[in-house]
């Protein structure tokens, strides 16, 4: 990883420059335009290969997600983290969120995703960061939140709702790289004083 790639790219030990991760190109195959089969390769006027449509020559533009998420913090200082329900990264730790809707904006999102996970409302204040998972074709925007109502609950996608201190961060449990350098991002404005309490995890 080179510099460079800017503190995003601490997330993600996959190479920029590649296309769409080959999970995501198998699923690539036909036009949406005419149906006809895409071919990934060189196109006039365009700075990299591009997936082109053989018969109607459509360009089929792959654009990574936007997961929208939260730190929430409860009035004593503590972030509320979920052990998560679903793959990847069941029964390990995260913060709440999920994919944003198109009629959304990502504050909407990011406060809708964590109702639904904790039972909490939040109100979101500072953007801690925005983490890629390239592997994943995501990108993960961080917001600090407070929690300002609700009562803690499981859902489907948490199997538990945990606020932790933060010197008690379930460091090697963490689910992803994007939670594990949310956490480190939130720890250096608000506990300087402390420090991650183990490696990144592998995904």
């Amino acid at each position: 990883m080179t510099s460079d790639r800017g503190p995003d790219a601490r997330s993600t030990d996959l190479p920029s420059g590649g296309g769409p991760p080959a999970w995501l190109a198998h699923s690539l195959n036909h036009c949406a335009n005419c149906g006809g089969p895409l071919e990934l390769g060189p196109v006039a006027g365009e700075e990299r290969h591009r997936l082109r449509c053989l018969g109607c020559g459509h360009i089929a533009y792959v654009n990574p997600r936007l997961v929208v998420t939260t730190i929430p913090v409860t009035d004593a200082g503590e972030v509320v983290l979920i052990r998560r329900g679903i793959e990847p990264g069941r029964g390990a730790w995260a913060q709440p969120g999920g994919f944003l809707e198109v009629d959304e904006t990502a504050t909407e999102g990011a406060i809708r995703e964590t109702l639904e996970e904790t039972g909490l409302v939040v109100q979101p204040g500072e953007i801690l960061g925005v983490y890629a998972r390239l592997e994943a074709a995501v990108i993960v925007l961080v917001y600090e939140a407070s929690v300002v109502g609700g009562t803690a609950q499981t859902s489907p996608e948490a199997l538990e709702v945990r606020a932790y201190a933060p010197e008690a961060l379930p460091w090697t449990e963490i689910a992803f790289r994007t939670t594990y350098w949310a956490l480190v991002d939130w720890l250096a404005r608000r506990r300087p004083d402390l420090q991650p309490g183990g490696p990144p995890p592998g995904i």
